[in-house]
């Protein structure tokens, strides 16, 4: 059974769908808790498409995590 203190209490469904339906803004980062990165999101629109494509590889594959550096899973 998997650790609960390594497992995020936010909703990776949630945070995907953040990703897809407001692409380039990095409000799944904010949702997370992750403020920095997030505006940095933002400012670049999400890394010119690099960023929002990892973020993307990172969230289904379940190696995305919040701030505390707890796993985001779907």
């Amino acid at each position: 059974m998997e650790d609960m203190a390594t497992k995020s209490d936010k909703s990776g469904l949630v945070c995907l769908l953040l990703l897809l339906l407001l692409p380039g803004l990095g409000i799944h980062r904010f949702y997370v808790g992750k403020v920095g990165t997030g505006l940095l999101f933002l400012v670049t629109l999400g890394g010119f498409g690099i960023w929002w494509l990892i973020d993307l590889i990172f969230i289904v594959s379940g190696a995305f995590t919040d701030s505390r550096g707890a796993k985001v899973k779907l």
